[in-house]
């Protein structure tokens, strides 16, 4: 078992390196691309089965044991979060590559676009199953100069200009993360997870806090939580749509993840639980009112999401094994929707030449698949029943009412309001640029789209373009997926079950990783 761990790095990177040698061969560097990551998703799949049955794979990269050497540990919880990753990486690629045979691959060249983006895929992964922050570091900067690239795909000057903003902010929190490592090697001798959280409750207190204060401080960056969340909005919807739909859905989340796992390790006493409640609620209710002011179907994705991370912070501040759970659950349904509207939202721009709601109508009848599929992630993502966004939400505020801190139900308040008013915003999206007839757009007077923000970048040119079957049949393959959430939610959630009660016991990480004891 031990032996596929590496592979889930070790494939994409090596997949990024054939590909750039390839150059300018298109197919081969598809098939390459496509089989690395379809690789990555079996043994992703097939280490989820065997942490689940048996323990965490640990593997000690050099055979050098920590805290010299590096190590690698996939447990319930990272194999997960590899496993979503992948499918969702995979998927997105299809499309892209159904993009590309359309337009020449004007938007995602082959010669750029394969080698970074597997580059970016490497770093997702290698974040998810470090074993020690300054691995974890290198994963993040992986992603950071993939991202960048990505990024500014077609070298436009809006892109431009706001991947300049994106550099600097990552650059900022990546500075911030490498003097949290700085410190805590200072303090307890060690970066390797399982030692520091041994050690870390040694240190006096206000070390201890200091420490985890900077920690939150790099994540938060990272995961887009409010105050820390003004460069999203900007920057997600100017890139290409595949690059848009995999930043959204799983760029953040790693922040996420990184918050979830420090976290449960480093202070399960729940020693930062009111500063994240307050910043949770902040964030979901400054998110859904940034949604609800925006003209441009991207921006509001792009505020909806930072919207929905609030969610995710709420269930780590609460660090019940029930709510650690509802949280794990509530990540992968996030990805899985998010990535799935945003992919929506391409086939949009390209039927109906642009996302702007004051230029978009009559697309239901133009494009009724692409309505069909909005719609259904629309519900899901505004969490009607029966669908996961809503059993997310109930098993979160299930795990919130046994506590009775005042501070909990006002989150739970403000997570129900988030929750109506994400679908107000949708279901106002869907009605104007599916279901409001294409001959009433341009005389079409209303005091609210009037009062909305438009995309500040957006040139006002409609260009319509045709989709391919691929792009169209890899959205209804994730949007599938997105359902299959729903239907399997009783097996998915007795598994996050399994993988919180991992988590919230750091005594369990440390033994799977020093099984004969801590050095």
């Amino acid at each position: 078992m031990n032996v596929l761990v590496p592979l889930m790095v070790a494939i994409p990177l090596i997949a990024a390196a054939t590909a750039l040698i390839l150059g300018k061969r298109r197919q081969p560097q598809i098939v390459v691309s496509v089989l690395a990551l379809a690789a990555v998703t079996v043994i992703s799949a097939i280490l989820l089965v065997l942490v689940d049955q048996d323990e965490p794979a640990v593997v000690y990269v050099g055979g050098w044991e920590p805290p010299w050497g590096i190590v690698l540990v996939v447990d319930r919880l990272s194999a997960l979060m590899v496993l979503v990753s992948a499918l969702m990486l995979l998927g997105v690629l299809l499309f892209a590559v159904g993009q590309g045979l359309l337009d020449g691959h004007a938007e995602t060249p082959v010669s750029i676009f394969h080698p970074t983006y597997l580059v970016l895929s490497a770093g997702l992964f290698n974040a998810f199953i470090a074993g020690d922050l300054f691995n974890m570091y290198v994963g993040f900067e992986m992603l950071l100069s993939a991202s960048y690239v990505l990024l500014t795909l077609g070298g436009t000057g809006a892109r431009i200009r706001v991947g300049i903003t994106y550099i600097v902010v990552s650059l900022v929190s990546s500075l911030l993360f490498l003097s949290a490592i700085a410190l805590i090697y200072g303090a307890t001798g060690t970066v390797t997870l399982a030692l520091i959280a041994e050690r870390l409750p040694n240190l006096p207190g206000d070390v201890q806090l200091i420490l985890g204060l900077l920690l939150l401080l790099a994540f938060s960056v990272k995961a887009a939580v409010f105050p820390l969340s003004f460069w999203l909005p900007d920057s997600y919807p100017t890139a290409p749509a595949p690059v848009t739909a995999v930043f959204a859905g799983l760029l953040t989340k790693v922040g996420v993840y990184a918050i979830l796992r420090t976290q449960t390790l480093f202070y399960p006493d729940h020693d930062f639980s009111v500063p994240l409640m307050v910043v949770a609620g902040l964030t979901m209710v400054v998110g859904i009112l940034g949604a609800l002011a925006q003209a441009d179907i991207k921006r509001l994705l792009s505020f909806t999401l930072v919207s929905h991370i609030g969610y995710m912070l709420f269930g780590i501040a609460i660090g019940t094994p029930l709510a650690i759970a509802a949280t794990i659950f509530y990540v992968v349904h996030h990805i899985t929707v998010q990535t799935t509207l945003f992919l929506c939202v391409g086939l949009i721009e390209r039927v109906g030449g642009t996302t702007s709601l004051s230029r978009l109508g009559g697309l239901l009848k133009a494009a009724p698949v692409v309505a069909v599929l909005f719609f259904l992630g629309a519900l899901n993502l505004g969490g009607i029943p029966p669908f996961s966004g809503f059993l997310g939400k109930v098993a979160l505020f299930q795990a919130g009412i046994s506590d009775p801190d005042p501070l909990i139900w006002v989150l739970i308040a403000a997570g129900a309001a988030t929750s109506l008013l994400t679908l107000y915003a949708l279901a106002r999206t869907w009605n104007m640029a599916f279901w409001r007839p294409r001959k009433d757009v341009r005389d079409y007077n209303s005091a609210t789209l009037a009062a909305l923000q438009e995309d500040p970048e957006d040139e006002g040119t409609v260009l319509t373009k045709t989709v391919s079957p691929l792009m169209v049949g890899t959205t209804t393959a994730m949007l599938l997926l997105t359902v299959s959430l729903t239907v399997f939610a009783g097996p998915i959630f007795a598994f996050t079950e399994r993988a919180a009660a991992n988590i919230v016991e750091p005594s369990t990480y440390i033994d799977a990783v020093f099984p004969n004891g801590t050095p």
